[in-house]
């Protein structure tokens, strides 16, 4: 394997949260939630978004990459999208707690795997590696929808 390439896959596995045995997208979710407040939380709003935007259109192109090395369409070793979605949830809040990370980390792996509407339709709606990481923002967003409800009513 060149280097490039296991560069790059080892960008979509978040180092080895993606190469766990057993339920690979929730390491890389925990792992992310432990990252954000050194590789995330710091910036202000604009900063984030930044961030956002840039790790989507990476982990895109990343993931396309990795789906051909890997044989497979969005293979479970791909958790660049679950860090991606997961900050998407984190982004509106300055300083969370405890709490509300771990809520974030509740709801978007609820939404991740149950993949309501439109997360599972989303799947196909773009090619490749854009695909795998557009349902993993929607389940971000119907888990921010959650996190920011909670949060508004001082349960978090």
């Amino acid at each position: 394997m060149r280097f490039r390439d296991a560069c790059i896959l080892a960008f979509c596995r978040l180092g080895v949260a993606g190469l766990a045995p057993r339920a690979p997208g929730t390491w890389g979710t925990a792992l992310a939630c432990l990252l954000a407040p050194v590789l995330f939380l710091p910036f202000g709003m604009g900063g984030r978004v930044l961030i956002l935007l840039l790790l989507f259109v990476l982990g895109a192109l990343a993931a396309t990459r990795a789906e051909r090395l890997l044989g497979r369409k969005d293979p479970g070793q791909v958790v660049i999208d679950e860090l991606v979605g997961v900050w998407l949830v984190l982004l509106p809040f300055a300083e969370p707690g405890f709490w509300l990370v771990a809520a974030a980390f509740a709801f978007f792996r609820m939404f991740d795997i149950a993949k309501p509407w439109p997360v599972r339709a989303s799947e196909s709606w773009l090619p490749d590696g854009f695909g795998v990481m557009l349902d993993d923002v929607l389940a971000g967003c119907w888990a921010l929808l959650c996190v920011t409800l909670l949060h508004g009513v001082g349960l978090l």
